[in-house]
């Protein structure tokens, strides 16, 4: 199971919201290259960088700090916000992103999810972001109008072989990982899903290590690394070691 450190980016800083809520926002770098740089340092694999910014616009905004980001690490990056043309996709990965995450897009468009799984494979990842099982689109604060388990077999129809999925209810506090919501979306849909969403200690790198049969290939971090709640270095080398 992978460990993957999170960067959200608002303003062109390091930032994370409570449930989403850009009202709710803390501080955590003015530099986010920095912090990319301090995540690999530390034994990351992978970056998951989230343009707030994109979330809100609809369109990519911080291209210039997330290619800074790419140009100064060696690892991986995804990036999702904002993305929701073929255009979009092509530029971020010319970027030098590793792979792109639709949200919105894939709420709203399915077919721009199949177009873009024809030509890039599995550099497109999907991000259902959900509260009470229902998906929540632009920058979380419109309903789809459709559930998660629904919406991740639509797109595997489409082409799609991993779902980044959010439990938006959790996402900033430090309440848990919804461990079991992900391994049955994992298991009902058949896709490869990667948790997100309220990881608050060590315990939870391990509940979700154990459930790593039913499905659950993944886990991005986010707050509960700002905060020292989770060691990153400490967490990488359990999940090796469960490998």
């Amino acid at each position: 199971m992978q460990i993957i450190p999170a960067i959200d980016i608002r303003h062109g800083k390091c930032v994370r919201l409570l449930r989403g809520d850009f009202d709710q926002e803390t501080v955590f770098s003015d530099t986010p290259v920095d912090v990319a740089k301090r995540w690999q340092e530390a034994g990351a694999e992978m970056l998951h960088l989230v343009d707030l910014d994109g979330a809100l616009a609809g369109h990519p905004v911080n291209a210039e700090v997330i290619r800074s980001i790419v140009g100064a690490i060696d690892i991986p990056v995804e990036l999702g916000g904002g993305i929701r043309t073929m255009r979009d996709i092509d530029s971020v990965l010319s970027m030098g992103v590793h792979r792109v995450i639709l949200g919105s897009a894939a709420v709203k468009d399915q077919a721009l999810v199949q177009t873009a799984c024809d030509a890039y494979g599995d550099r497109i990842v999907v991000g259902i972001d959900a509260k009470d099982n229902v998906v929540a689109v632009d920058g979380w604060g419109v309903s789809g109008n459709i559930e998660a388990v629904p919406l991740a077999k639509k797109m595997k129809d489409a082409g799609v072989t991993t779902i980044i999925y959010t439990d938006i209810s959790r996402d900033g506090t430090l309440e848990g990982i919804n461990v079991e919501a992900t391994a049955s979306l994992a298991e009902e849909s058949g896709l490869s899903v990667i948790a997100s969403g309220g990881a608050k200690s060590m315990d939870d790198i391990t509940d979700l290590i154990r459930a790593s049969n039913r499905g659950i290939t993944g886990v991005v971090l986010g707050k509960s690394l700002y905060t020292g709640a989770i060691d990153l270095k400490q967490a990488i080398a359990l999940s090796k070691e469960a490998r």
